[in-house]
Order: structure tokens, then sequence, then C-alpha cells
């Protein structure tokens, strides 16, 4: 990755609530940022794995804004995510960003979806991206698992897995 691009394209995916190729707009806010987040889907009807690009990527810009409420916004109260540096819950994962963003700029590919229950899915990817102050790009695989619960999808799970581990 060089330099700050003036949009970021997402692979292939469409944003979930207007059926059109997902895009990160210069102030790195999404597109329809408001749907993506609040997307109700019917748990008997799982969305592709475009919806759930849209979720996660929701997750990624508040990474970079620096967003801690958007970031608690996207994840359940009992969040778990499994790291390289050990466990977290939604609170340890948003405190960082009060100090400002964790990343500078990511791309995600290579995206899959499991459905393991009829309100929740697996959603499993390749992240490339740079830290704030880097210009050296990493790479990890990262699964994210999404659940259905009071009408909206809430990111309940992920594990980051470094390419090459």
């Amino acid at each position: 990755m060089t330099g700050p691009a003036p949009a970021v394209w997402i692979d292939d995916a469409m944003d979930p609530m207007t059926s059109r190729p997902l895009r990160l707009a210069e102030d790195r806010t999404p597109a329809s940022a408001a749907g993506s987040v609040v997307c109700k889907a019917d748990a008997m009807n799982i969305p592709d794995v475009q919806f759930f690009v849209g979720l996660e990527t929701a997750v990624w810009e508040a990474l970079v804004s620096g967003d801690p409420e958007a970031d608690r916004a996207m994840l359940s109260e009992d969040f778990l995510g499994v790291y390289p540096s050990g466990f977290s819950d939604r609170e340890q994962h948003a405190a960082p960003l009060a100090s400002g963003p964790t990343m500078a700029e990511y791309q995600l590919s290579d995206a899959r979806v499991q459905q393991v229950a009829p309100d929740a899915v697996m959603l499993s990817y390749l992240a490339e991206y740079t830290v704030p102050g880097s210009e050296q790009s990493q790479a990890m695989y990262i699964s994210s698992l999404w659940q259905q619960r009071e009408g909206r999808w809430w990111n309940t799970f992920s594990q980051d897995t470094p390419v090459g581990s």
C-alpha cells in the first residue's frame, strides 16, 4: 500500500442498504454508515458476504477514525477478541481509540461467510493494513462471529491470525 488514497474500495463488496459498490469517502466515512451499522436482517434470510463486510468495515472505520463509541456500537456487551497479544473484551477493544486512531489504512479481501446457526455467521477474510506512524504494511486473517440479537447484528467474537503464523 502506498500513501492514502482518496477513496477505498473494498474488493467487490456491495453496500447492504443501497446494493451499490461499497466505497469509503475521502473523510473515511462509509458511504452509508448509518444504514450499514443499524441495518436489520431477518435471521432466517442470512444476507450475503457483502452485508457482513459492510458491518466489519464499520469496525475498521472506527479504528481509522479513533472513534471508541463507533467501535463499541458494533461490538456486543459480551464481545471476546482473541489476538496475538491476548484476550480482549469490548471495553479493552475500544479503549486505545480514546488516544486516537489505531489504524492508518486498510484493505479487506478474500471474504467468505459460513452460517453457524440460524442467527449467526462467521465472516473470515484477509486484512492488509498499516498502523499510524508506519509505512510498513501488515496482514492478518480475521474471523468474526456476527450474531443477530434484538433485531440487529452484533460482532460477538473476533480472532486475528497474523499472516505467516
